[in-house]
C-alpha cells in the first residue's frame, strides 16, 4: 500500500511509520494523497514528515529518539496560505493558518516540496468549492411572482361611483411616551492572546537565528497542542 508513496525520494522507514499510524487515524472517507519525508544533509536519521490528505495537512515529528510520533494537523478550511521555496539544498514548505499560526519543514527533497505544493492547492480549491456549494444551498429561493400568460383579458367593469361621505374626525392620538435611556454598555478588557504572544516570540527568536528550524518546529507544535 505505501509503494505509491515512495516514488519520490521519501525515506521508506518514515513513510511505513507515518502509514501505519495514518490508518489508526483517519476516518471513513478521508483519502492520503501524498506522503514528504524531510531529507536532512550529512544525518537524516529522524526525519520530520508531512501528509497530505483531502481533508487535512498533517506534520509528524519523531519523539523519545525515534519511539514515539508527534503530530499536529490543520484541515482545509483553517489554512489561509500554502508556499513553497526552493533553496540549494532541497526546499521548504510551509503554510500558514487564518489564526496567524505557521508550521513548515525544510531539508525536502524539491520534487516533493513541489507536490506537496500542487496537492494543496487542489484541495484548496475543492475546498473553496464546497463552501460555495453550501452557501448557495443555504440561500432561500426568489419566489416567481409572474403571472400566467394564458390568461384571458378581462374588459374593466365600469360602477356607478358612490356618493363621497364627509370623512370622521378622528381624535388627536396622544404623543408617545418617552424612550428610556439605555444604560452604557460596560467596558469589557480583552487580555492579550497569551498563545499568540508566545508564537510570536518564538518566530522572533527563529527570524534572528536563534534557535533552528528543528527547534522552532518542535517548540511550536509544543505551543499550538495547548490549544
Amino acid at each position: 500500500m505505501i509503494e505509491k508513496f515512495l516514488n519520490d525520494q521519501q525515506d521508506p522507514k518514515a513513510v511505513e511509520k507515518v502509514y501505519s499510524r495514518l490508518v489508526e487515524l483517519l476516518p471513513a472517507g478521508e483519502e492520503t494523497l501524498y506522503i514528504a519525508t524531510q531529507k536532512k544533509p550529512l544525518v537524516n536519521l529522524l526525519p520530520d514528515t508531512i501528509v497530505i490528505t483531502n481533508r487535512r495537512v498533517l506534520f509528524f515529528t519523531p519523539a523519545n529518539l525515534g519511539l514515539s510520533l508527534k503530530f499536529i494537523d490543520f484541515t482545509w478550511k483553517d489554512i489561509a496560505d500554502v508556499s513553497m521555496k526552493e533553496e540549494i539544498i532541497g526546499s521548504v514548505f510551509i503554510i500558514k493558518t487564518s489564526k496567524g499560526a505557521e508550521m513548515g519543514v525544510d531539508y525536502l527533497p524539491k520534487v516533493q516540496g513541489r507536490k506537496l505544493y500542487q496537492y494543496s492547492q487542489e484541495c484548496r480549491e475543492n475546498e473553496r468549492k464546497r463552501e460555495e456549494l453550501q452557501r448557495i444551498q443555504h440561500t432561500p429561493a426568489a419566489r416567481l411572482t409572474d403571472k400566467p400568460m394564458d390568461e384571458p383579458f378581462k374588459q374593466p367593469i365600469e360602477e356607478t361611483p358612490a356618493t363621497p361621505q364627509p370623512a370622521a374626525i378622528a381624535p388627536p392620538a396622544p404623543e408617545p411616551a418617552p424612550a428610556p435611556i439605555a444604560a452604557p454598555a460596560p467596558i469589557i478588557e480583552t487580555k492579550p492572546d497569551e498563545l499568540t504572544e508566545k508564537l510570536k516570540k518564538l518566530k522572533m527568536l527563529f527570524d534572528n537565528g536563534l534557535i533552528s528550524q528543528d527547534e522552532y518546529n518542535q517548540k511550536k507544535m509544543e505551543l499550538l497542542s495547548e490549544l
